[in-house]
């Protein structure tokens, strides 16, 4: 598909049978009350995340709002996360918010977990959030959370080794290949980057810049769209990066990566907004070495997909959804919620807010100079402005993560084993499976 049909939207439709995908468990909001049980006390609200600086976060709105107050707990990140909320709604003590991955939304929304936030925060997503990352909380015509970060993913590179090879960034991914050839050719033992192991996040990013749709709706069934042109061709080509010796076979996420990157083994990095924290931590001698520029394109225009992302939810069976949606519009929207953050922290963060009126509040807390006279938070705020729109995940998406994380680094691969999957999964799940 041609990054020219980059305005195409496939997002869930609010009808009678779009509703019936996420399951009648859905259901409304509780009815619950925003204010105190009438003796004068402030609502308490208990709060799960397993993000850095939650809890400095909800101490600051404790300090600011009296009717309010908000118990913070930190739980495990990823799937052991996810599954401890899972077991807390069904024992009927979830917390009254968390917070979870947009690509966990679906699944979750579709097993009944979640309360339907569109009477308290529908409209907050529809004006104070980008088009790209509505779709990602809206489903079946529902609100089901509220966005916090956005993710584009961007090209970062060593200028040092571009200038000693005489390489020019590349604004596509055939001359990012060309680059990759000319730096190997006079380096053999430099890549272009490391890309090895198979990052299930990576791919589905870089297939959503390529114009894939691996998730979508027809009347009252589930498109499973996993393994179609556009990824393929994104697999192929870093398969063929992979066994041209061009990218490194060493596995993402793990120490061989740093100590690559760190000692100038690879040329460029394929990461997030959120990745330009990381920079100063784990390359610190590298400071000065690294630019930053937009995600390479297959047709020119500029585009980019999302890696990763975080969401605020409010849990099935919260007695006070509306006190919690207030929290919530707060953590997203209000700048003083991400100076607490991000002042808090230990390491920097380069999170971008999904809310565009907090990213001055980010940049302002984020040292720009290791990457020299770049802007890391208006490059950043660029490129979400160029994310594909209408990306939806699915109501299987964990499985599908697993299934492709066993296929071994193969991205061509990982495809067929994430559509096969998707549809076996969206099956055993009593979802109909559109053909």
């Amino acid at each position: 598909m041609s990054c020219t049909h980059r305005t195409t939207r496939l997002a869930l439709v609010a009808s009678a049978a779009s509703l019936a995908l996420l399951t009648t468990a859905c259901g409304g909001g509780s009815g619950s009350e925003a204010s105190g049980p009438g003796d004068g006390k402030p609502v308490t609200l208990t709060f799960w995340s397993a993000t850095a600086g939650a809890k400095e976060t909800a101490e600051a709105f404790n300090k600011t709002h009296p009717g309010i107050k908000v118990k913070f707990s930190l739980v495990p990140a990823g799937p052991e996360g996810v599954t401890k909320l899972s077991n807390a709604v069904k024992g009927g003590n979830a917390p009254d918010i968390a917070t979870m991955d947009y690509s966990a939304l679906p699944e979750y929304a579709s097993e009944g977990n979640l309360e339907d936030l569109t009477p308290s925060s529908g409209e907050l997503v529809k004006k104070e959030f980008p088009e790209a990352v509505q779709s990602l909380v809206n489903l079946g015509g529902s609100t089901w959370a509220v966005p916090f970060d956005v993710t584009p993913i961007q090209l970062y590179y060593r200028k040092d080794l571009f200038k000693k090879y005489d390489v020019e960034v590349p604004k596509t991914w055939a001359e990012y290949r060309k680059a990759a050839e000319k730096i190997h050719q006079g380096d053999p033992d430099l890549t272009i980057t490391n890309f090895g192991g198979g990052d299930p996040a990576l791919l589905s990013g870089l297939a959503w810049q390529a114009g894939a749709q691996w998730y979508g709706t027809k009347d009252d069934a589930w498109k499973v769209n996993i393994d179609e042109p556009a990824s393929r061709k994104v697999a192929a080509y870093w398969d063929g990066l992979l066994k041209d010796g061009l990218a490194s076979r060493t596995p993402l996420w793990g120490e061989g990566e740093t100590k690559e990157r760190a000692t100038g083994k690879v040329a460029t990095i394929i990461g997030a907004a959120w990745s330009a924290g990381n920079f100063p931590v784990s390359y610190p001698d590298s400071k000065g070495k690294w630019g930053i520029a937009p995600l390479p394109t297959w047709g020119g225009t500029p585009s980019t997909g999302m890696y990763g992302g975080t969401s605020y939810i409010v849990p099935k069976g919260s007695k006070h959804t509306e006190a919690a949606a207030e929290f919530i519009k707060w953590v997203t929207t209000d700048p003083k919620a991400m100076t607490a953050r991000l002042s808090s922290l230990k390491t920097p963060s380069s999170a971008l807010p999904a809310n565009e009126g907090m990213r001055a509040a980010a940049a302002k807390e984020f040292d720009s100079s290791y990457f020299g006279d770049q802007d890391v938070y208006q490059l950043a705020g660029e490129a979400a402005g160029t994310i594909v729109p209408g990306w939806t995940w699915g109501p299987v998406q964990q499985q599908v993560t697993s299934a492709q994380m066993a296929a071994g680094g193969d991205h061509t691969k990982m495809l067929s084993a994430g559509q096969a999957k998707g549809e076996s999964a969206v099956t055993d799940r009593g979802l109909k499976l559109a053909k």
